[in-house]
């Protein structure tokens, strides 16, 4: 008798155990999930992308039909908001400040969708009609909104105390090295493009449920999310309480791809809510908000050059990259474009190298990991110049990949942004 015994460790397949549940329609979401006594919340979001704002009155939406509760700005003064923690340093040693996202809106709105105030009611259809109640004033302003002008002159600024739209500057490599192997070089090819911003576009639109357990004196989030350990720990500052104060569940996800990572605003408003009302409070988003709201990907505008010898052979590689990063810096946004440039050289034998990363603000719902974090956008940039290197030298394109391939003798191998091969 044979006796197979499965293969384990890494590389091995995986046994899935959840197909059968997803292939049948028996998947268990946070929408899925009804406690008892549930509430429902709507966030009113500003259909402006930038201006300051004033909320005349809310005393209309708090007596409409089915009303528990109307916040605004200022009724959260005691939360924190949405911080970063991952700016890089930059290339005279300081970090840049953050633009940091707060729960509600206090004075002045910075993209379409940013958010203005959270009704609590008893289904979100009458919560949505009471936020129409609310009397807000916006007085509009010019907006910035495109990656490659956002530096241009006559720019509107987003954050006007920065003196410009420019959030942080970055860089990797040698310059004078780079400067020294485009001196010797028999040809430069230049190519210049944008990898525009995306949408995530998940199965299921994130939701979420906020609890407060009296007795233990808990709060309990339950949300589709890409890791909950995060969550908690920034929640907790959030709400400036210990992380054994907050329990966070994610069921099934609905589909991820990166922008579930993040601790949006709704997540803390239906603790809050759940809190102040002593019953759960649910908040569900649709497809709208979701497109409006939720962390988005890339926007890149660059700029690159590869400097080669007579034969084909790469010498040294220049980068420009605009990094679009919107309104405010998302959890983990400026070290998106960082990680990506560690990866600049890809598989190619390059020793010489220079690139510039420059994030931007502009009046743009923010951007964040999406589907790679970087590491795409510096794959497309690099194989997108060494098609074009081959079409400027007439060589076949897997010619010139196989000329400048690291070589089998090199390994290991360090590029010139320090990974290891």
């Amino acid at each position: 008798m044979t006796v197979v015994t499965p293969k384990f460790g890494m590389g091995a397949s995986v046994l899935r155990r959840e197909d059968a549940a997803f292939i049948q329609g028996q998947g268990r979401y946070t929408d899925d999930i009804q406690p008892a006594g549930v509430l429902h919340g709507y966030l009113l979001r500003s259909p402006v992308a930038k201006a300051s704002f004033t909320i005349g009155s809310t005393e209309a939406a708090k007596a409409a039909p089915g009303v528990h509760l109307v916040l605004t700005g200022k009724d959260l003064a005691h939360l924190g908001d949405l911080k970063s923690g991952v700016m890089q340093e930059q290339p005279d040693g300081t970090k840049a400040p953050t633009r940091d996202i707060p729960i509600l809106c206090r004075d002045r709105v910075n993209y379409v969708g940013d958010a203005v105030a959270f009704v609590v009611a008893d289904s979100r259809a009458l919560a949505q009609d009471a936020a129409e109640l609310i009397d807000v004033d916006y007085d509009g302003e010019d907006a910035a909104s495109g990656t490659a002008n956002a530096l241009a002159e006559g720019t509107p600024l987003v954050w006007p105390e920065l003196g410009s739209n420019r959030a942080f500057s970055y860089h990797m490599g040698d310059r004078k090295k780079t400067e020294a192997a485009f001196a010797k070089a028999a040809h430069v090819t230049r190519i210049e493009f944008v990898n525009n911003r995306l949408v995530c576009n998940y199965m299921e639109p994130r939701s979420a449920i906020g609890e407060w357990n009296v007795e233990e004196k808990r709060f309990v989030l339950t949300t589709g999310s890409q890791g909950v350990h995060s969550m908690q720990y920034i929640l907790a500052s959030v709400f400036k309480i210990k992380k054994g104060q907050l329990r966070v569940i994610t069921p099934d996800v609905g589909g991820g791809f990166g922008p579930k990572s993040f601790v949006y605003r709704e997540y803390p408003l239906v603790l809050e809510a759940a809190k102040r009302l002593g019953r759960p409070v649910k908040w569900a988003g649709d497809r709208t908000e979701h497109f409006q709201t939720d962390a988005q990907g890339r926007d890149n505008f660059v700029t690159a050059e590869m400097a080669l010898d007579k034969d084909g052979r790469f010498l040294g590689m220049k980068v420009d990259l605009l990094a679009n990063i919107g309104a405010y810096i998302s959890q983990y946004g400026p070290f998106i474009p960082y990680i990506g440039v560690t990866m600049s050289t890809g598989v190619y034998d390059i020793q010489a190298l220079d690139v510039s990363v420059t994030g931007l603000y502009t009046n743009t719902c923010p951007v964040d990991a999406y589907r790679g974090a970087g590491r795409p956008e510096a794959a497309f940039l690099l194989e997108k110049l060494v098609d074009a290197c081959a079409h400027d030298l007439g060589l076949p394109v897997e010619e010139i990949r196989r000329r400048n391939f690291i070589r089998p003798e090199q390994f290991p191998y360090r590029t010139q942004t320090g990974r290891l091969y």
